[in-house]
């Protein structure tokens, strides 16, 4: 790791953004503010000596804190209670890393696709702003819940909104956003928790009703492993799943685009040991779940990281500060708190990426629904609705697959979709289809039904099957495969397969159809040449 000492100043910038960020996303969690900080203190740590990103700033996270609450609210007890099993559920979660990185499992971070993530970001970045609004505007008594119901509630409350609360919050955001818009590069946070701090002692403003941190103490590391039973562990590991899922998509889509934009190298199932040992190292300090956050990231890449030492830094000044600064931090008024979490939010918040998606007119309502979901289920449950819905058009694009009928184009050897090129022309008396998506168990009978379909109206002789798509075939694919040419014969129609991998041609010889296999040919061209010299 080379020492650039640029990195130890954006470290100290990164843990101005870390310290009222883990103490806001500790509220939302409903824990003690000292989690998030030591969460953010050895998950830091243990990334840094384990990860690869520069930039990427391992600490709680705002939809990991939704979830986590989301997940403690279904748990039965006492606060001190949901407080141990918090502890469960960030050790579940780091297991849940190294096993899924001691199978190799990173590239399933692929299933939850980026319509999903935008979508499910901004649902979730909504849900967390009308959360924080009691706090910044200094309305008491509203209950969390259903977010359309909290959000009337805070309609309804706020002729009782203290106003000293909502002057600073409100004060406090404007200057957010307004210098981050004109001057990124800025460590405005910094001077607005100063400001926050100064305006709490210096104008008392407990005394005017206004809520401040609180005093926070760090716990010294546990080892012990509380007594559940059977039924309870198996709970818990449910609830850690998708703790653990939405924080590798959040950490794997922050590293991956700050590496792809600086052009750094890294690996997913690397990352995935990184976010396992992070986990594990903050379940022992009685921390939460952490990840590579999106603001966080984006502070470390404002801020002009070099390497991994800026996390160090950042780690290390959050800890000397919650050793000897706690007066400081407990003096930070919440609604501060407040507007420094809506502040980097902000981002999450534009509908630019979901009106990309309608201008593209791809995966729209897959992002809508995931918005939906957040906002209607919940955090936990819109987080699952959002990979399930993501699957399941997923399947419904394979299960019904289009498909195209090939002509020539010129006298050439190109073959392409003639419903999408004016100058391809059919044979006489060879039809040419392919089945746009990989033929499987729950696609290869309807496509195939299809293909007969169209080669009894197009009135060929000689039906090419073009398997560009089907790398390998599973058993029904085989047998469907089989069944289609043994009709097709029957009707007076021969089958030449084109394009037939190798993998695909071995297990049909293998299932005992050699002769359907002896037919298939490396290209398109190869198989009309051999149609047209058996006419």
């Amino acid at each position: 790791m080379r020492f650039d000492p640029k990195d130890l100043v954006a470290g100290l910038a990164v843990a101005g953004l870390m310290i009222p960020e883990g103490v806001a996303y500790a509220g939302i969690a409903g824990l003690d503010p000292a989690r998030a900080l030591a969460a953010g203190i050895a998950g830091g740590f243990a990334y840094a000596l384990v990860g690869r990103s520069r930039f990427a700033i391992v600490s709680p996270t705002s939809s990991s804190a939704a979830i986590l609450a989301a997940a403690l609210a279904s748990l039965p007890g006492d606060a001190t209670t949901r407080a141990v099993l918090a502890t469960v559920l960030v050790g579940m979660t780091g297991l849940i890393f190294l096993g899924a990185a001691l199978f190799r499992l990173g590239s399933l971070s692929a299933f939850v696709s980026r319509a999903v993530l935008r979508g499910f970001a901004f649902g979730l970045a909504i849900t967390i702003v009308i959360r924080q609004l009691p706090k910044l505007l200094g309305i008491a008594g509203i209950a969390a819940g259903n977010i359309a119901a909290m959000a009337a509630e805070i309609a309804g409350g706020l002729r009782r909104a203290n106003p000293a609360s909502a002057l600073i919050g409100l004060a406090a955001l404007t200057l957010l956003v307004l210098v981050r818009a004109r001057w990124p590069r800025v460590p405005v946070t910094l001077a607005v928790l100063a400001a926050g701090i100064l305006a709490s002692v210096g104008l008392d403003l407990s005394a005017h009703g206004v809520a401040l941190a609180g005093t926070i103490r760090l716990s010294a590391p546990a080892f012990d492993v509380p007594v559940l039973a059977p039924g309870d562990w198996a709970r818990m590991a449910q609830l850690a799943v998708p703790i653990a899922l939405i924080l590798f998509a959040e950490s794997w889509g922050t590293i991956r685009t700050m590496a792809l934009r600086h052009g750094d190298t890294i690996e997913s199932n690397r990352e995935l040991v990184a976010l396992g040992v992070a986990n594990m190292a903050s379940a022992l300090v009685r921390g939460m779940p952490v990840g590579a956050g999106f603001s966080a990231g984006a502070a470390s890449e404002a801020a002009g990281a070099h390497s991994r030492l800026t996390a160090l830094t950042a780690a290390l000044a959050v800890l000397l500060l919650a050793l000897f600064a706690t007066g400081l931090i407990a003096a930070i008024p919440e609604p501060v708190l407040a507007a420094v979490v809506i502040a980097a939010l902000a981002h999450a918040l534009s509908p630019g990426p979901l009106v990309r998606l309608f201008r593209l007119d791809r995966d729209q309502w897959i992002a809508v629904g995931a918005a939906l979901g957040v906002l209607t289920l919940g955090v936990l449950n819109g987080m699952l609705a959002a990979v399930a819905l993501s699957v399941a058009a997923l399947l419904h694009t394979y299960a019904r697959p289009r498909i195209s009928a090939l002509g020539r184009v010129g006298d050439g050897h190109d073959f392409v979709d003639m419903r999408q090129h004016a100058d391809a022309r059919g044979l006489p008396g060879v039809g040419i289809y392919r089945p746009n998506a990989p033929l499987f168990f729950a696609n290869a009978e309807g496509a195939l039904a299809e293909v007969a379909r169209m080669a009894a109206r197009d009135g060929a002789h000689t039906v090419v099957l073009s398997l560009e798509q089907s790398a390998d075939l599973d058993s029904t694919a085989v047998e469907a495969l089989g069944e289609f040419v043994g009709a097709e014969g029957k009707a007076g129609r021969r089958v030449i397969l084109a394009r037939l991998h190798d993998r695909a041609r071995a297990v049909l010889a293998a299932s005992g159809l050699d002769g359907v296999a002896a037919t298939g040919t490396f290209s398109v061209a190869d198989a009309v040449a051999q149609a047209m010299r058996e006419q």
